[in-house]
């Protein structure tokens, strides 16, 4: 019985925090992958009943993508209900205040061979999980060759609830966070319930266009869904280097000091979450408050229905 005791207390020392109830180990596998990514693939603006031509929307590019153990067979990125279409943003990674995550990351960019990383905000790690690239500096977590893995070892503690962004930080950075290598990380607080609905609004520039989760316009953009009475959680995140506000029409929600808004600003890579329970049926709008970056894109419908 001593020697039992002690071997779990060598275990909880080794893990670098006091073992707790519910702290758990969460293993996610993820894959740098090439596609062709399509941002209007209606071929039209909704609103305006603009149309475009493929050959302006659709492009080759790397996403993450989410896989079994192992990469063996790719699977969706998050539920359909969470992000929209798949590919852009990458996975959704989940995670309690007090767990370890190992992310499994290989690079299969078979198309332009680049090296990708990835480098994980709002979490605690050792330089060798940064995954930033500083020649003579980093090791191969910042520069993972075509071909090659690296296992990233990240901690949640008290200050990581929230919502948070990864992307590439490789020397690829540019091309890859401008082709939709970017995710987020959803780390709930001790004991925090779990929304009975969560909805990832990732803001970018991609090609000419301003999106929502890599799509452009009414129609393309996730379309998200809900009851009345469910307690919903929107994780909205910003890449690359503009600014935003974000708003969702007909809805309200307690910001910093309990003050109500039904707006936000955030920069580049900058995040929050938003939670209220679900009381206004109905079909609404929400999108980037700039009016500039709504009429090249940012927009979607968020439709309420009744219990």
């Amino acid at each position: 019985m001593r020697r039992a005791l002690t071997v779990l207390a060598v275990l909880a020392a080794s893990a670098g925090a006091p073992a707790t109830a519910h702290a758990a180990v969460r293993d996610v596998w993820i894959a740098a992958v090439p596609t062709n990514f399509n941002i209007v693939p209606s071929e039209a603006d909704r609103i305006t009943d603009q149309r475009f031509d493929p050959a302006e929307t659709l492009f080759p590019t790397v996403v993450y993508r989410r896989t079994t153990p192992g990469w063996r067979r790719p699977l969706r990125n998050s539920p359909a209900r969470n992000v929209g279409r798949d590919a852009i943003p990458g996975p959704l990674i989940h995670a309690r205040v007090g767990d370890r995550i190992r992310v499994h990351f290989k690079n299969l960019d078979n198309f332009y061979k680049r090296p990708h990383s990835m480098h994980f905000h709002g979490v605690r790690y050792r330089p060798s999980s940064d995954g930033s690239f500083v020649p003579g500096i980093t090791g191969p977590d910042g520069n993972v060759k075509f071909g090659h893995s690296w296992t990233y070892r990240l901690r949640a503690v008290a200050g990581s609830a929230g919502v948070w962004p990864y992307h590439d930080h490789s020397p690829s950075m540019m091309e890859s966070i401008g082709g939709g290598m970017y995710g987020a990380l959803s780390i709930l607080g001790r004991g925090e319930r779990r929304p009975d609905r969560e909805f990832v609004v990732f803001f970018s520039h991609t090609k000419r266009f301003e999106t929502i989760n890599g799509r452009a316009f009414v129609g393309n953009t996730p379309i998200y869904r809900s009851r009345v009475g469910q307690l919903i959680q929107w994780d909205v995140l910003a890449i690359g280097s503009d600014h935003h506000t974000f708003h969702v029409h007909g809805h309200r929600w307690r910001g910093p000091g309990g003050v109500p808004q039904d707006t936000r600003t955030l920069g580049p890579a900058e995040s929050f979450r938003v939670r209220f329970r679900e009381k206004e049926p109905g079909i609404w709008l929400y999108h980037c408050h700039r009016e500039d970056h709504m009429e090249r894109g940012m927009i979607g419908l968020y439709s309420v229905k009744r219990r």
